[in-house]
């Protein structure tokens, strides 16, 4: 069961893999009447990242090349994913798509969206229930 970080959900399509297996991690959140969303990519260059938004569904697209040319066989401990992913996202109602913004800064896209005043969750203040005594009758 994943936990919801962020007032919205953002649905999300399954993301493509490449054979090598990179699947950046992702969060989401709103902050100052902002979604922010981030995703881990350590090792790729700026211009390597594709970020689209149609209608109501950002895209994310990118490709980490390997450096060096080095043999399977010749791999003590293989741990980073090389290859391309893309990932698919479902906005919320109420994010200004036309005012977009993505950011590259150590190994993290951020991209940014405002969000439409009525569309930020307003939080209720859940109440403890007043215990009820149970008297048991003496015999």
């Amino acid at each position: 069961m994943r936990r919801m970080d962020s007032p919205f959900r953002l649905l999300e399509e399954l993301p493509e893999i490449s054979e090598e297996g990179l699947v950046p991690a992702v969060e989401s959140f709103v902050k100052d009447g902002n979604l922010v969303v981030r995703a881990d990519v350590p090792g790729m260059d700026p211009k390597d990242i594709d970020v689209s938004i149609l209608g109501n569904v950002m895209t994310v697209k990118g490709e980490r090349r390997s450096e060096q040319e080095v043999k399977k066989e010749d791999y003590l401990r293989r741990e980073v994913s090389y290859g391309s992913f893309e990932r698919r996202m479902t906005l919320p109602e109420g994010a200004a798509v036309d005012k977009v913004k993505a950011t590259f800064k150590n190994g993290v896209l951020e991209v940014t969206l405002p969000m439409a005043r009525e569309a930020v969750a307003k939080k209720v203040p859940v109440e403890p229930e007043a215990e009820k005594k149970v008297e048991i009758a003496k015999k």
